[in-house]
């Protein structure tokens, strides 16, 4: 508590950024949502947590505040050593930020409206606390999109990609490298003599492990590594690698209705402790990943290259 409020002390133009936080949440609680259908409410706020509860593939935008929160919090030493002060070329995000509203708010798509909302904190903070705090929280706010829920039409559009994806790789690769007739029919996988179907429902679209992942990768960039590079390529290797837990799921379906009939495979789809099978590839390759990109490991060898040539200029 007391280093929260040394931090706080240290922040510049605080009553300012407080006046115009607060007055940016109360517009959004009486002028946040227009659509006035299924959830009868003017707040944004009431509009999101409806839709919430009523989606449970995105159940994680709670705990996305806290995230965020916590990683800036990680490197507060980082935020305290920085120049700050008003810099007001961040009105202009603020101002983009109002405009996505007034349009979203306009054609009763309340969905601008939440990425309008936390892009205006963004600008707001950094019109307060200057250009080097923006750069330095970009990553960490960058998580905020997956508080914007996409509803049962906005998943089934990124789901039904990945699912076919997944369906077609495990085919492949159950036929080639297995030996397991499979045959695809769409999204759906069934036994060489079509008798029965390997369970694959929207549950294994991957939205899940794909938002899971992609959230961990951004963490996991944004803790490892300070280069803008290194982290985007360790975000963009989300996609792949969920691909590749979702095929690694529905393998293991494959070979459990195989072995013991479809029931079996019944019971790896459904059951919990299988869910989080897939995570090890993904987060496994992920880690990977990270330490052949290890910027401590590419200087300590540089610094032992150095080492050796000056031993050998010597010699």
């Amino acid at each position: 508590m007391a280093e929260a409020q040394a931090i706080w002390r240290a922040t510049p133009n605080r009553a300012a950024l407080l006046i115009l936080l607060t007055g940016w949440v109360v517009l959004f609680h009486w002028l946040g949502n227009s659509t006035l259908g299924y959830v009868n409410t003017p707040s944004l706020f009431g509009w999101w947590t409806w839709t919430l509860k009523n989606t449970p593939d995105e159940e994680h935008a709670w705990l996305i505040p806290f995230v965020v929160l916590a990683l800036l919090w990680s490197r507060r030493d980082e935020f305290l050593s920085l120049t700050k002060r008003a810099w007001l070329p961040a009105l202009g995000v603020l101002l983009l930020a109002m405009l996505l509203h007034i349009s979203g708010y306009m054609i009763q798509q309340t969905r601008l409206s939440v990425v309008a909302f936390f892009l205006g904190i963004f600008g707001i903070a950094g019109a307060m606390l200057g250009r080097q705090w923006m750069v330095a929280a970009l990553f960490p706010f960058s998580l905020f999109i997956f508080c914007v829920p996409l509803g049962p039409g906005g998943t089934e559009i990124v789901s039904f990609p990945l699912r076919l994806m997944a369906t077609k790789i495990t085919a492949v690769f159950c036929d080639l490298v297995l030996g397991i007739k499979v045959m695809q029919s769409g999204t759906q996988l069934l036994d060489a003599g079509g008798s029965y179907q390997y369970e694959v429902a929207a549950a294994c679209s991957g939205i899940r492990s794909l938002t899971a992942i992609v959230a961990f990768s951004v963490i996991y960039g944004y803790m490892s590594f300070k280069t803008g590079w290194r982290r985007l390529l360790m975000v963009a290797s989300a996609i792949p690698l969920a691909v590749v837990a979702n095929v690694f799921r529905l393998t293991l379906i494959v070979l459990a209705a195989e072995a013991f009939g479809q029931s079996a495979g019944n019971y790896v789809h459904e059951s919990s402790v299988f869910g989080l099978v897939p995570y090890i590839p993904s987060i496994g390759g992920m880690l990977l990943l990270g330490w052949w990109l290890g910027e401590d490991r590419k200087a300590r060898r540089s610094a032992e290259a150095t080492v050796i040539d000056g031993v050998g200029q010597k010699a």
